[in-house]
């Protein structure tokens, strides 16, 4: 038998929605019913979610020997492994990564430039020294997403642990063979997380430059950009909605639209100023999407980073990254998905199985709304 896989959504004890399956094996593998099986349309994302929801939330039961170890000391062994994981994870996977990718020494806010950076020209570059990064940009924008859910993990490590605490060390462990040792210094990842949020936040001021430059050049992305700003500007004059967009100096890499709420709706009213920043390397590298309106919404970060998936057939199509971030907005029946807690609070209102919170959601956005009329630029 060949290789089957399988996924299925399913509801959690908490309420929420998971995906549960990718039985990957080469016999006695169980096929998904009509409807369960996987598509190419859900992608590499999706897999790794899946096979992440077949781990454990305790990885102490995971180690041979201690499967069903549930006295005290294991209880407090299970706690400290946890706690462990989750700085080793936050400090390799997430924080050394970025850094990395950023040119940033670990704990400096200081850039550096990397070989083959921004500055040179694609004429310039020998590709076979650059190296071979594809998530480099798809990392940058997952850590936007994910940045407040980083920062109240890093604040609930302050709370349970010391700096330079050590690691505990688990009985499964031996030194210098399996050991995970170490110190917790969850202050100084807070630190470090800052400043890379500081130096993403700071790439779209480069792009705005580098794309003066471009447009001077008359550069295939620049003329690409200008042509397709001409045709959302029609296509926007025969919506029925009065919805605007314009180039920031006149520069083909910033458009700034106008979102007018729909009739009918929470978003009845409210207007909403957003930013998209163009990269000269679109669309390898995707537009930051900001809304400076502030807006109240599960989809929406805080620091008003967009929550939104661009048809990934068209990600060269600007129209189609504008109708994505609408759809967002106008969705009255959206799907809860776990990649995409963007505003924790906003999230937890909006899924957190009461019909009071949903309520309060709902008067948060209405609030919000109300406000983007006040506070919108003449």
């Amino acid at each position: 038998m060949g290789d089957v896989v399988a996924s299925t959504p399913m509801s959690t004890a908490t309420g929420k929605s998971a995906y549960l399956g990718f039985e990957l094996t080469m016999a006695r593998t169980w096929r998904g019913e009509r409807g369960e099986e996987w598509s190419s349309a859900q992608g590499l994302e999706s897999i790794l979610l899946s096979i992440q929801s077949l781990l454990s939330s305790n990885p102490y039961e995971n180690e041979p020997g201690f499967e069903d170890a549930n006295d005290e000391s294991d209880k407090k062994n299970q706690k400290d492994y946890i706690q462990k994981i989750c700085h080793e994870t936050l400090r390799i996977s997430v924080i050394q990564r970025l850094e990395g990718y950023l040119g940033m020494n670990p704990g400096s806010t200081q850039l550096h430039n990397l070989p083959g950076a921004n500055e040179m020209d694609d004429d310039d570059i020998d590709e076979a020294t650059v190296p071979f990064e594809p998530f480099r940009d798809l990392c940058k924008r997952r850590f936007l997403w994910y940045y407040e859910s980083y920062l109240a993990a890093i604040e609930k490590g302050k709370s349970e642990t010391k700096p330079n605490q050590p690691f505990a060390r688990m009985p499964f462990e031996s030194p210098g063979n399996n050991s995970m040792d170490g110190k917790f210094n969850y202050p100084e990842l807070g630190s470090r997380l800052q400043a890379i949020k500081a130096a993403i936040d700071a790439e779209p001021e480069k792009w705005a430059v580098e794309g003066l430059e471009a447009k001077k050049k008359e550069t295939t992305v620049a003329v690409n950009l200008q042509h397709q700003f001409e045709q959302v500007v029609e296509g926007f004059k025969r919506s029925d909605m009065p919805h605007d967009v314009f180039l920031e100096n006149e520069n083909p890499f910033v458009w700034v639209i106008t979102y007018f709420g729909r009739p009918m709706t929470n978003l009845d009213g409210g207007l909403f100023r957003i930013k998209m920043n163009f990269s000269v390397r679109f669309p390898e590298e995707q537009p930051r999407v900001k809304f400076e309106t502030k807006i109240f919404h599960h989809h929406i970060a805080a620091d008003g980073t967009a929550c939104y998936t661009p048809n990934p057939m068209k990600r060269e199509d600007v129209r189609s990254h504008i109708d994505a971030i609408f759809a967002i907005l106008e969705d009255d029946e959206p799907a809860y998905d776990p990649r995409k807690i963007v505003n924790p609070e906003a999230t937890k209102m909006y899924w957190g199985g009461s019909p009071d919170d949903k309520k309060k959601y709902n008067r948060r956005l209405r609030r919000s709304v109300q406000q983007s009329m006040e506070d919108f630029p003449e």
